[in-house]
């Protein structure tokens, strides 16, 4: 297991995790760190607690907003798709047209 130091608002955490992942919690841990820092620039240090609060509703509505923009990409790469699936069918029908009337031109 891998172990990081991270500081939040001046406060040293020891957090333990996957081996490998010890990068990645460095960066969470520095973009939380940032968003505590943008409260105590504007609301001061109004407890730990409640900037620790603050950063974690303020980071889940980027999670909302990001998870519901991927959802409307889904919802349009699926739709792209469906429109795909009928422009193909619709030239497979124009193809077999078009061979059905190439093979009467060729019997008569």
């Amino acid at each position: 297991m891998g172990q990081v130091n991270l500081t939040i608002n001046g406060r040293s955490y020891a957090i333990t995790c996957d081996d490998g992942q010890e990068g990645r919690i460095r960066r969470l841990g520095q973009y939380i760190d940032a968003k505590v820092a943008e409260f105590v620039g504007s609301v001061g240090q109004v407890g730990e607690a409640r900037l620790l609060l603050l950063a974690a509703l303020v980071i889940a509505d980027e999670l909302a907003d990001a998870n519901e923009a991927l959802r409307l990409e889904r919802s349009e790469v699926r739709a792209t798709e469906a429109a795909t699936d009928t422009a193909a069918s619709g030239v497979n029908g124009i193809a077999q047209r078009v061979e059905a009337i190439a093979a009467r031109l060729e019997t008569s």
